[in-house]
């Protein structure tokens, strides 16, 4: 089967971001099947048996495309929807189309590509956009909230199949109007080969974050937390448009490492680990995301904390992976820490059971194959 894959932000583990769509289109490839990937990293090329093309006219990394002013960035995502149809338009034809977003731009090639070579397409919905932009304060124009709702409905209804990857978005996929045996549901996953699970390398209990640091991701209570937890070290490594406020006045037990240059540093920042956080800031859309630093926690057998009150606090607290705390509430998330400081036998625990989940509903072998299944069904193949 030849599949067109169509993702703005394409990342091997040698770059910064979130590997899914590398790490399901190698896995494709080593079933037989052939796959194209449309993308903003520049230059044709291969890698791992994957056809990359990149195409200019938009950023290549999610942290600098969300570092900018909005309008500047639907600028942005706009052109590369322009040049990535270009590509997808161009042969072979493919049985079928994999599309991914956000952003929701990413709807147009996929919908050209579909028309063009008569070709079913997969949707891929990682984030519920309009809702996120609008709900963050980010898209206030009337009109263009209705234009963005039209083509979100536009998009699923001429998809054979949508792709969510948390219960919150499968959710409002469906509140949408797409009917629910039309959703699948594969979230994101665990590189259970990269993380090496084992006691924290660190004497100092440290916590650790690792991802964007943008508008969606407030790490302000972890500042402040720090403030209050002079003997606990806090390592905030990633990049975004909110880091410089961050760094400004944050306590000597905060360290800002960089933003990273591959996944094994995040891999060696949680080994260095007593805890993880996953930190979003308090807006109800956020709580239906399903983020890779969550589950990169799980694969490394750290306890996670979270501050969303939805699947993601359901998944820890179900699991005894780890502990919840209240969004933007600096105090809870000392309390909370101070207490897992205190119990190492608790941070064990938490941690044997995060891998044990990762192992058991999240590994990427598991999760590339349900999205295979997908596509394949799509395909009628």
């Amino acid at each position: 089967m030849r599949i067109l894959y169509l993702h703005q932000f394409f990342v091997t583990r040698a770059g910064v971001g979130g590997t899914r769509s590398y790490e399901f289109a190698r896995r494709f490839v080593a079933r037989g099947h052939g796959v194209r990937m449309v993308t903003a990293a520049g230059g044709r090329r291969t890698v791992d048996g994957i056809e990359v093309v990149g195409v200019r006219g938009g950023y290549s990394d999610y942290v600098s495309a969300t570092a900018v002013s909005y309008p500047r960035r639907m600028l942005a995502f706009a052109g590369f929807a322009l040049t990535a149809s270009a590509a997808a338009l161009r042969g072979p034809r493919p049985d079928v189309i994999y599309a991914t977003s956000p952003p929701l731009t990413m709807a147009l090639p996929g919908l050209l590509a579909s028309r063009r070579w008569r070709a079913p397409l997969v949707f891929e919905v990682r984030d519920l956009w309009p809702e996120a932009p609008i709900q963050m304060g980010a898209l206030r124009n009337p009109l263009a909230r209705r234009l963005a709702r039209a083509l979100e409905r536009f998009v699923y209804r001429r998809s054979t199949r949508v792709i969510a990857l948390s219960p919150g978005i499968r959710a409002g996929v469906a509140a949408a109007g797409v009917p629910e045996e039309k959703i699948a549901l594969v979230p994101n996953a665990a590189d259970l080969d990269l993380f090496r699970p084992g006691p924290a390398a660190d004497e100092a209990f440290t916590v650790s974050y690792f991802g964007t640091m943008g508008e969606a991701n407030d790490l302000s209570a972890a500042v402040e937390a720090a403030r209050l937890l002079p003997d606990v070290r806090f390592v905030l490594m990633g990049d975004g448009k909110r880091r410089p406020q961050l760094q400004q006045g944050a306590p000597a037990n905060v360290e800002f490492p960089g933003p990273g240059s591959s996944k094994e540093e995040v891999v060696r920042l949680a080994a260095r680990s007593g805890a993880c956080l996953t930190l979003f800031k308090d807006v109800p859309v956020l709580a239906t995301n399903s983020p890779n630093k969550l589950f990169d926690t799980f694969a490394a057998g750290r306890p996670a904390i979270v501050n969303m009150d939805g699947w993601m606090r359901e998944l820890v607290e179900r699991n005894d992976a780890g502990l919840y705390v209240r969004a933007g509430d600096a105090r809870d998330l000392a309390d909370k820490l101070t207490a897992l400081r205190d119990d190492p036998a608790a941070v064990e625990r938490m941690g044997r059971n995060a891998r044990a989940l990762a192992e058991r509903e999240f590994g990427r072998d598991e999760l590339a194959e349900r999205a295979l299944a997908v596509l394949c069904e799509a395909a009628g193949r």
